[in-house]
């Protein structure tokens, strides 16, 4: 429901007449309340004073309270319905992130992977329509969440994701192929993964390459992003001191994320900010676009009846009053 809209909306303008009725009545008022002033009277002064005689002020609200609804009635409110028969060429989409102890350098905000957490949630809100799931590696790899079409649940486990859940390492090949044995066997029209890491596969029985070959054969398109600054970032290395921040050279396989998208027609892009990240996801939802026929129909209520029934009431009870409690007043 969309709130309240009238049928007949320029009917309200004649609600332009109250504020006429409103001071013609105070003019009128203040015309009837003159009277013959006698020396030697002051004892009658307030003698036309009561309690009833300021209450007939009430008849003329109950008037103008019955106009005003009359007014609304004729303009007819309506509250709209509107439903929406949606049919779409769906895409399924996993998405693998690297949770390794290298994604926690500062050279993004806060850190790499709080970054790709976010832009993450950002990219699975905008696509209300796909089945999204998620997997996680390091130097094991498992799924956080299967292939699923509640985005509120899957932004919640993902939020969840942190370093350190899994065996430390980076093992690119079982990530990806996790995430192949997840979607490998969708309907979906097109099946898409995005793998975004920030190393070198140095765990795992599976080699990336041979998990980008079983992906072409299921015909799953793999965007890779590798993410992490030029040069030098800041890691956190556990000291006897406690953690400390060192700058280290940043080691992406770019060559090996390179073959990976390119075997199964997908692309690869480098983020080496958080502001390129944002772009990176902007540009492969561009690209993986599901499309969505939709139908809309509305169904419309009237709800003139009870301001009418209320206008009614208050125009009978205005006849009742006048003609009983001040019939002498007016």
């Amino acid at each position: 429901m969309n709130g309240i809209t009238f049928a007949e909306p320029l009917f309200l303008y004649l609600l332009l007449l109250v504020p006429v009725m409103i001071a013609f009545y105070i003019l009128k008022q203040q015309k009837a309340s003159a009277s013959l002033r006698l020396p030697g009277l002051r004892a009658f002064v307030k003698s036309g004073s009561t309690f009833r005689n300021y209450l007939r002020h009430l008849l003329f609200a109950l008037r103008v309270i019955a106009v005003i609804l009359i007014i609304v009635v004729i303009a007819r409110p309506q509250t709209t319905n509107r439903f929406q028969d949606v049919s779409t060429e769906g895409i399924d989409i996993m998405l693998a992130l690297d949770i390794s102890g290298s994604m926690l350098a500062r050279d993004f905000k806060p850190d790499r992977l709080e970054a790709s957490k976010d832009v993450a949630t950002e990219f699975i809100s905008g696509r209300p329509y796909d089945r999204i799931g998620l997997v996680v590696f390091s130097g094991e790899s498992f799924t956080q969440c299967p292939l699923t079409t509640d985005h509120a649940v899957l932004i919640n486990l993902l939020r969840q994701v942190q370093s350190g859940m899994i065996e430390d390492g980076t093992a690119i090949g079982m990530g990806l192929a996790t995430a192949i044995n997840r979607i490998k066997d969708s309907e979906a029209k097109s099946k898409v993964i995005i793998l975004l890491t920030d190393g070198v596969n140095n765990r795992g029985e599976i080699a990336p390459a041979t998990a980008a070959g079983i992906a072409e054969t299921f015909g799953i398109r793999v965007y890779t992003i590798g993410v992490g600054s030029q040069g030098m970032a800041p890691y956190p290395v556990q000291t006897p001191f406690g953690t400390e921040f060192q700058n280290l050279p940043v080691e992406i396989d770019e060559g090996i994320l390179r073959e990976i998208a390119q075997e199964t027609g997908g692309k690869y892009y480098r983020a080496t900010d958080n502001n390129k990240l944002v772009q990176v996801y902007n540009e492969i939802d561009k690209l993986e676009k599901s499309k969505i026929d939709v139908r809309q129909y509305t169904r419309k209520d009237e709800k003139y009846l009870l301001p009418a029934i209320f206008a009614c009431c208050l125009i009978i009870l205005e006849l009742f009053v006048r003609n009983t409690l001040f019939r002498n007043l007016t």
